[in-house]
């Protein structure tokens, strides 16, 4: 197989073919890593690329495999890390002039687990800084760029992960999520990425941006290798006081059981009256709502509270957590951080106690008023981002639309989310959905996204680099 192929070989494929022996994990590492360095150029998704140890996991991993001794559907499988999460003995920088020189002495513990599971880590990937900031020119290393048009930006605030997911660099990425930056990556850039449950997978080691609402999340190409991946990583975790203690489902067992008679809820009023969303978007979750009920699921439209008042709350409980942070360095080392992220984290100042603790009575009602219409349905459809990725040097349009979005309401609810594309707009930019469902039914989530993904081929396409 051609570097190519192998790039955009899914984990789930490799897995059978490295369990097979028809494929090593030196081969693939090979492969990836010098794809990494002939397109990487063009994207910057990476910050850090870890070659020779990726290439020692890889012999290790291989005469494990020849010797009998597979750990697990991920051994032997490359993979990447946002660099906001520790690697011991690697530089993590948050992608900041604070922590360019920052060397971690523990694995955070997704990064232990993907270890543990045999997984070969190629590297860092860019993030936006202290993934807040957005793409920003003003920091020590460039912004990652979206492989389906350099121009345009991939979404933040895991960038560099959703850019190498979807250009075949790395077939699975580790990204996080406080205000759906895993999900805005994964629509800008056509891949898959789920907002696991709060508490479902560990944050430990992991460099924060508001405890309340943080979320570690898997990158993938397909449905079916976000699940496996989620498997990995998922689980209890002493080090992280909010781990849930609840058991792991498996993922995949039921991943092909379709979707009839399966109850889904369209919450068409966040993109048709709360932020009108662009036409390819809207005319994309009207078609991906189409394909679900055709495959014989009873579609329902349903109503949630206002996409804005959702997102006001969630903004005072992010940004005041984000200040509490920062609040230290932003006195001693202003010049230090970018302008956007400044920009983002210093109205956390100006929040009282009274806004913060108002903002947490007020997610409790919206948690209540979540589970009661929840209870009524398998999974809710409804828009991601309400526009296709625009050019990352337009600074007011990239502000703009980083606010039209429906991700933020899944953080302040700790409900599992997950984008997944469904199809192009007419210029050629990615365009999603995103199926959300009740506390630890990520299993159902995935049952969802795979019926559709079965019937569409939109995970199946390549963006125009290498």
């Amino acid at each position: 197989m051609s570097d190519v192929d192998l790039g955009y070989l899914s984990v789930a494929d490799a897995s059978k073919k490295l369990a097979a022996k028809e494929l090593s994990p030196v081969d693939l590492t090979e492969a990836l890593l010098r794809r990494i360095e002939a397109v990487d150029p063009q994207l910057d998704s990476f910050l850090l690329v870890d070659g020779d140890k990726a290439m020692a996991s890889a012999k290790a991993a291989e005469s494990a495999i020849q010797g009998g001794r597979r750990m697990g559907p991920l051994h032997g499988i490359p993979y990447s890390l946002k660099d906001i999460v520790d690697t011991a003995g690697l530089r993590t920088t948050c992608h900041s002039e604070i922590l360019k020189d920052n060397v971690p002495k523990q694995d955070a513990t997704v990064a232990a687990k993907l270890k543990a599971a045999g997984g070969i880590m190629l590297g860092k990937t860019a993030t936006h800084e202290f993934a807040l900031g957005g793409p920003a020119f003003d920091l020590p290393w460039p912004p990652a760029r979206n492989p389906w048009n350099r121009n345009h930006h991939p979404g933040g605030s895991s960038s560099g992960s959703g850019s190498a997911v979807a250009a075949g660099l790395t077939p699975m990425a580790i990204g996080t999520d406080t205000g759906g930056s895993v999900r805005n990556p994964a629509s800008c850039c056509g891949i898959v990425g789920m907002k696991a449950t709060y508490g479902r997978v560990s944050r430990a080691g992991v460099f924060p941006l508001s405890f309340s609402l943080d979320h570690i999340g898997p990158m993938t190409r397909t449905v079916t290798d976000n699940a496996m991946m989620l498997q990995a990583i998922a689980g209890a975790d002493k080090r992280d006081t909010a781990s849930a203690n609840v058991a792991v489902t498996d993922y995949t067992s039921g991943i092909e059981g379709g979707v009839k008679g399966l109850k889904i809820g369209y919450l068409r009023q966040f993109h048709e009256v709360d932020l009108p969303a662009h036409p390819d978007m809207a005319a994309g979750l009207d078609a991906a709502v189409d394909v679900l009920r055709s495959e014989g699921a009873d579609v329902q439209d349903v109503g949630f509270a206002p996409l804005a008042d959702l997102a006001a709350t969630n903004r005072v409980i992010l940004i005041s957590e984000a200040y509490s942070i920062h609040r230290d360095w932003l006195a001693s080392r202003p010049q230090d951080y970018a302008k956007a992220t400044r920009d983002r984290i210093m109205p956390g100042a100006f929040f009282g106690a009274a806004d913060y603790v108002d903002a947490l009575r007020q997610k409790a009602r919206y948690l209540a008023q979540f589970n009661k219409m929840m209870a009524d349905y398998d999974v809710i459809i409804c828009a991601s981002s309400m526009d296709p990725a625009c050019r990352i040097d337009d600074e007011p349009e990239v502000d703009r639309t980083y606010g039209r979005q429906a991700r933020t309401p899944f953080n302040l609810l700790g409900a599992p989310a997950m984008a997944q594309p469904t199809g192009f707009s007419k210029d050629g930019m990615p365009i999603s959905m995103q199926i959300v469902s009740r506390a630890f039914n990520e299993a159902m989530i995935y049952r969802v996204g795979r019926a559709f993904e079965r019937v569409t081929e939109w995970t199946n396409q390549r963006p125009p680099v290498g």
